[in-house]
């Protein structure tokens, strides 16, 4: 009896939160039932998700680093739609330091992941860094949300330290894929641990080009010429 009183409690005040600050959809603003997560179930429905996972040929994602750098495997969650959902969780994880949204994709990310044979060797992830002087302004990197979720979902192992951010670079906004190349070019490094992994996933949260995870890439490659690296991102322009 007393079990059931103190649950009977907690539901009062779980409806009592709920009803002082309510859980509004990120896309519609409308009110989220108890069973939904950032986003209702009509506007995650217009998502437009990849399935990538599904694809025995190359996917648009392989395609971006032909010709530029080996990556062992890719996978991407959504494609990226101005105007649509996906343009208002970007925001949201990118400049309303909104972690637990990272979170929460990162674990429907490394579910789809955790059944793709070719991430099965991964050693550990690697959300690609950020400056710390632009971390410290934005809060935190979006990134190491997603990461941090994806990790759960594989039982997977994280690297914060590995790869650094040595230089700022300014916004790739409205550059050319040349100019995403130089604005990135030489501004990570890469310390000697990263000789103890023979595969690894960088994260991030938007491809559009390929300049910065090829940059990271690069590096990485200098300092442990074997490794495999494999690609994942939230999202695909």
């Amino acid at each position: 009896m007393r079990r059931s009183n103190r649950l009977t409690e907690y539901n009062l005040w779980s409806d009592l939160l709920h009803l002082v600050f309510p859980n509004n959809c990120l896309v519609c603003k409308k009110e989220l039932s108890k069973l939904e997560n950032h986003i209702c179930s009509f506007c995650d429905l217009g998502l437009t998700k990849t399935n990538f996972q599904h694809f025995e040929d190359p996917t648009d994602m392989d395609k971006i680093f032909w010709g530029r750098i080996k990556i062992n495997n890719t996978y991407s969650h959504l494609f990226f739609e101005k105007t649509k959902a996906s343009q208002d969780l970007l925001f949201s994880l990118k400049y309303e330091h909104n972690f637990p949204l990272g979170v929460y994709f990162g674990k429907r990310i490394g579910a789809i992941i955790n059944a793709i044979p070719a991430f099965s060797d991964v050693d550990v992830f690697i959300p690609v860094p950020l400056h710390p002087k632009k971390q410290f302004i934005r809060g935190y990197n979006q990134s190491e949300a997603l990461v941090s979720g994806i990790c759960e979902g594989v039982n997977g192992k994280i690297d914060l330290n590995s790869v650094t951010r040595i230089r700022p670079s300014e916004t790739q906004t409205k550059k050319s894929r040349f100019d995403r190349w130089e604005n990135v070019n030489e501004v990570f490094r890469v310390r000697k641990s990263i000789k103890k992994y023979k595969h690894i996933v960088l994260v991030d949260d938007v491809i559009t080009t390929g300049s910065t995870i090829e940059a990271v890439a690069m590096s990485i490659v200098k300092e442990n010429p074997n490794i495999l690296i494999s690609v994942v991102t939230l999202a695909i322009t």
